[in-house]
């Protein structure tokens, strides 16, 4: 598996713990399915390809304001708490960034 592949595993991952713990959801609600899949266009079409920093870090914001405003919230909520749920997926994540 590639790093843009783990990227999208990551962000699916943070997108249903968010969904699940902090919204009470037990499916993802349209909004956020959505976010998932804007979240891995965008990363499938990063210019830098595999060698892309982490998106806080980039140069280049390609997420729209409203995008960009709803992963930052997501992740923000749900990067603490990645090691309580998933901590071999929280390493890797660590690692490669």
């Amino acid at each position: 598996m590639n790093r843009i592949d783990k990227d999208k595993q990551t962000i699916r991952f943070m997108v249903q713990l968010y969904c699940k713990h902090k919204l009470r959801q037990d499916s993802i609600p349209d909004e956020y399915a959505q976010l998932i899949e804007y979240a891995c266009s965008r990363l499938e079409h990063c210019s830098y390809g595999e060698n892309k920093p982490a998106c806080k870090n980039c140069a280049t914001h390609c997420y729209r304001p409203e995008m960009r405003a709803l992963i930052r919230r997501v992740m923000k909520w749900a990067g603490p708490r990645m090691p309580i749920y998933a901590p071999v997926t929280t390493l890797r994540h660590l690692l490669n960034h």
